[in-house]
């Protein structure tokens, strides 16, 4: 019976601990102290300890000598050199969309923009994430070259194992990326040279990787794992 209930504990802490991560309340390099979380769980340590293994396997957190268990932190070179991979390929593939995108795509797009500055007030990251991808796939997806989009696919699906959500860390980037959204419509609708459509929209994503990194860096010095 005991084994159910620490089971029935652990999966419990599991998905506790797992949502904090994934919502970013618990971000990269924070510091799962085992006693705090045990107490504010209303549990032991044991099931606490077999969730934060459990998370462990799945690369969530990281253990480090002599600091104890962390959110895993961010792989800045990946995350780095994969936006940067996506910013030319997509930049290219939205260029090469661009002539085939009619007043109807051009519509459907704007109207998502107009969604995720409804949400500036009050962002859900995540639902501001998939409005974002949705938005970027209206322009790219019309792209002729099956082989520039793949690149473009296996960009955004490697990007989404690094990071769930650029905007849950750094809220302040969604006010500029759907004004730079709006300038990349604008660019497309008037027929704008698409040397210059593919370099906004390259810009576009480069601009998400440093505003990330920066925050990043900025975080590291104020130490957020440790808990006062």
């Amino acid at each position: 019976m005991t084994t159910v209930a620490n089971a029935s504990k652990s999966e419990q802490a599991y998905a506790w601990i797992r949502s904090r991560i994934s919502g970013h309340v618990f971000g990269p390099g924070y510091r799962l102290v085992l006693g705090s979380l045990a107490e504010e769980l209303g549990m032991s340590v044991v099931p606490v300890r077999e969730a934060i293994r459990r998370l462990e396997a799945e690369g969530l957190v990281t253990f480090e000598r002599n600091v104890g268990a962390r959110v895993t932190l961010v792989d800045e070179s990946e995350y780095a050199h994969t936006m940067q991979t996506l910013g030319l390929v997509e930049g290219a593939a939205t260029a090469l969309s661009a002539p085939l995108l009619d007043a109807a795509a051009l519509d459907a797009a704007e109207a998502v923009n107009e969604r995720m500055i409804q949400m500036l007030d009050h962002l859900d990251p995540h639902a501001f994430t998939e409005l974002n991808r949705q938005f970027h796939s209206l322009l790219f997806e019309p792209c002729p070259n099956p082989h520039l989009l793949d690149l473009v696919h296996r960009g955004w699906a490697r990007l989404s194992g690094i990071r769930d959500s650029t905007f849950a860390y750094v809220p302040g980037r969604a006010q500029h990326s759907v004004e730079e959204h709006t300038e990349i419509l604008e660019l497309i609708r008037t027929g704008a040279d698409p040397l210059e459509i593919e370099l906004a929209a390259r810009d576009h994503r480069l601009r998400t990787r440093d505003a990330f990194l920066d925050a990043l860096h900025a975080r590291s010095h104020h130490n957020p794992g440790d808990e006062s």
